[in-house]
């Protein structure tokens, strides 16, 4: 009864999140991981390591990565945190009103963001593959970063430290919609202080990262694909069969 309550939470706040107001950066294509199980199995590391600190992912349960080929014994020696449980689902030790106090917000489920966050402007993997990547400092914000894709964002920059440092840069120029009017346009990233990983490398990371939560969203999503094609084929047969007894049953009827 608790975990349909939770379920129920998340699939009410979907919409919501869907619908939050965000800026207008264009979209980068993400990579495809779907069928690559060793990104997908890195992805889920990275997201056990700094995703689940502050968020949770109360649909899925640890046991479930064993269908990107981990053992029981793979996971709990490199996924599971102290006093967690093979079956044990998804959940952080953050408790809401401590992430209030110090995000001014809770940190939504990732069970099913890929999916809450897909639009005309691009799929959730889109969505996730830009905003991870155009983190900026901003010392003007509490603390201390900013986002291109969600401006004035409150979550930080987990991952600064793979990444490393940039500053966004701006230039002002006319408004072209209203007279008089200044505006500041983004004109690319500097970086000013080196990551772990070099530019190709942290964006592999991400996308990496992204197909795991696009893979979390929807674990069956390569068996419904398969399914799919033999359930068509199956009725374009069966169309067939049919369409030439319908012949063979009306061809003496005058």
């Amino acid at each position: 009864m608790k975990f349909s309550k939770k379920l129920l939470a998340i699939l009410a706040f979907v919409p919501a999140m869907a619908l939050a107001s965000e800026g207008t950066f264009p979209l980068d294509k993400a990579p495809d991981r779907q069928t690559n199980m060793a990104a997908l199995q890195h992805g889920a590391k990275l997201f056990v390591n700094y995703c689940l600190n502050c968020h949770a992912a109360v649909s899925m349960r640890y046991n479930r990565l064993k269908d990107l080929g981990l053992s029981e014994d793979q996971i709990k020696k490199n996924l599971l945190f102290s006093g967690d449980k093979v079956g044990d689902l998804m959940t952080t030790s953050l408790a809401p009103q401590d992430a209030k106090a110090f995000f001014g917000v809770v940190p939504p489920d990732l069970s099913v963001i890929s999916r809450a966050k897909s639009s005309s402007a691009g799929t959730g993997g889109d969505y996730l593959y830009t905003y991870l990547r155009t983190f900026y400092k901003d010392d003007t914000r509490p603390t201390g970063w900013n986002n291109m894709v969600v401006p004035n964002v409150a979550m930080p920059h987990v991952l600064w430290e793979l990444q490393g440092i940039q500053t966004a840069k701006f230039v002002e120029e006319n408004d072209p919609h209203e007279a008089g009017k200044k505006i500041h346009k983004f004109v690319g990233f500097e970086q000013v202080k080196p990551g772990t990983l070099n530019k190709i490398e942290y964006d592999n990371a991400v996308a990496d990262l992204v197909g795991y939560m696009e893979w979390m969203a929807e674990p069956a999503q390569q068996t419904r694909k398969r399914l799919g094609v033999w359930v068509l084929l199956f009725l374009s047969v069966f169309a067939l069969l049919a369409w030439r007894l319908n012949a063979s049953f009306w061809k003496e009827v005058k």
